[in-house]
């Protein structure tokens, strides 16, 4: 039977289908091996990926157009190296911990076959990073590529299985779909033999794991704002927001979306910005470049997603300055209608003020709320007493606090869990709130050691009453409260 080329999704299917048992019988042989050896396994993959990090970035910024080559090169360097020292001692497989005392064994137990999802605007970087936590739990995992980053993440999963080649080890711990279709992805989802799915991309394709009936971790989009609080130091807070923005083009979804600062300040703050690089677009202009940050469906128009503050100007037939690192419009409002209140991976910035912080407060919840609750936002005072109100009030997984979010949020420049896939809990719609790690990809068998026998139990336990007591008595009230109550109510309803 020859197959036709319109046939491409039922060999998608099938090639889905065919790694699903390789990676099953690979998974099946290395939950056998003990923590030293997979120890041994993540440094080793996490050497290799450090170093093709730069011909990585390269393949990655070629292959899709997204993004700065050399700050792609700093997030692959960060999914081996940095991810690798923060996780390198963790115990994740056999007794990860032991209490004596309390007569309690704990055992790490690898959740088996995990299905990845790789969005396009951090392709071999995400795969760096999802492979490493899938092996540092024993776990397999089959690799489902964006089509427009394909090619750059085929090589990052080759990368990974030459060295479990060397390591006498099944390679086909980690795959990829080479022929990457919705029906083969979500052939991935829905298969019996799946146990976990790592969801990273739209909205669409979050929703389409946690309905797949599947365990899945998904992570929502972000948009979140920047507070710029009137004790801030201001110029710094502006370098902060501008570095973070930038940072591969905007790509990162903790990226900040909107700056939002008080009226008292607000001059200093636009001057600043201006002097660091921002345009702020005159109405007009505003307007043209609003009209093509979303495309169809007011989804984010990809075609400007990654690139520079220049191109988007042009694109939209305004002219600005040569310097321009960020084009920000003014706004009031907020709405799936006007694309300045809502998430942007590109240098574009909504501009809001307020009176005080605490209405600065109620505007970051309300875009917040619009788009990307439960992500991140971003806080620059010395307040304390403001900072910790925000902490409070926020409906966000992450407050960054006098940090660039993008670096902050993954774990880069701040103490949180270095991680390129960032929870969104549950008002975001997802299982977790974490910066996903090793930990989330194992369950823990706990042996218990019995400390009590029943007869122990009944002794501690309160004195059982007769059945043959008698009721608790309550008194009823008199007719004459009941009259006053009554006439009490009639009053005030004016009756």
């Amino acid at each position: 039977m020859t197959i036709e080329v319109s046939d491409r999704d039922l060999l998608s299917i099938q090639e889905a289908r065919i790694l699903v048992r390789q990676a099953q019988a690979a998974q099946a042989i290395f939950q056998e091996c003990d923590q030293k050896r997979v120890d041994a396994v993540v440094k080793a993959a996490a050497a290799a990926f450090e170093g093709e990090a730069q011909s990585l970035a390269k393949m990655a910024r070629d292959e899709t157009g997204f993004g700065k080559e050399e700050d792609k090169v700093l997030k692959n360097l960060f999914a081996s190296k940095r991810v690798y020292e923060h996780i390198k001692d963790l115990k994740t497989v056999g007794i990860i911990n032991q209490d004596t005392e309390r007569g309690l064994i704990e055992v790490g137990v690898p959740m088996g076959l995990i299905t990845a999802l790789i969005p396009s605007t951090n392709p071999t970087s995400t795969v760096i990073f999802k492979t490493l936590i899938a092996l540092k739990a024993g776990c397999a995992v089959i690799f489902s590529p964006h089509p427009g980053a394909r090619n750059c993440i085929l090589a990052t999963v080759e990368i990974a299985r030459k060295t479990l080649k060397g390591l006498n080890l099944p390679p086909d711990l980690i795959s990829s779909l080479s022929m990457p279709t919705k029906e083969a992805t979500d052939c991935l989802m829905r298969h019996p033999k799946m146990n976990l799915i790592l969801a990273t991309g739209g909205n669409a394709m979050v929703k389409a794991a946690y309905s797949s009936g599947i365990p899945a971790i998904g992570v929502g989009p972000g948009n979140g704002p920047a507070f710029i609080e009137k004790t801030a130091e201001i110029p710094l807070a502006v370098k902060r927001i501008l570095d973070s923005k930038t940072f591969d083009n905007g790509t990162i979804c903790a990226s900040e979306q909107s700056v939002i600062t008080e009226t008292s300040i607000r001059n200093k703050v636009m001057d600043e910005l201006g002097r660091q690089g921002a345009y702020f677009l005159p109405p007009g202009d505003s307007e043209r470049v609003e009209r093509i940050l979303m495309g169809p469906g007011r989804t984010m128009n990809a075609k400007l997603v990654g690139q520079t503050a220049l191109f988007i100007a042009q694109a939209a037939g305004v002219s600005v300055p040569s310097s321009t690192k960020v084009l920000i419009g003014q706004e009031t409002r907020v709405g799936l209608e006007f694309a300045y209140s809502r998430e942007k991976l590109m240098p574009v910035l909504g501009f809001y003020v307020e009176d005080n912080w605490e209405k600065c407060c109620q505007k970051c919840i309300e875009i917040l709320s619009l788009e990307g609750a439960g992500h991140t936002m971003t806080i620059h005072s010395k307040d304390e007493n403001v900072i910790r109100q925000f902490g409070l009030k926020k409906p966000v997984s992450r407050l960054i606090v006098n940090a660039p979010a993008a670096l902050a949020a993954i774990g880069a420049v701040t103490s949180l869990s270095p991680s390129l896939t960032l929870g969104c809990g549950a008002i975001g719609h997802n299982s977790t709130s974490d910066n996903v790690g090793p930990l989330n990809l194992i369950n823990i068998r706990r042996v218990a050691y019995g400390k009590k026998e029943l007869d122990d139990l009944r002794k501690e336990a309160p004195v059982a009453k007769s059945l043959n007591s008698p009721p608790l008595s309550i008194n009823s009230p008199s007719p004459d409260l009941i009259e006053a109550l009554v006439e009490k109510v009639m009053a005030r309803l004016k009756i």
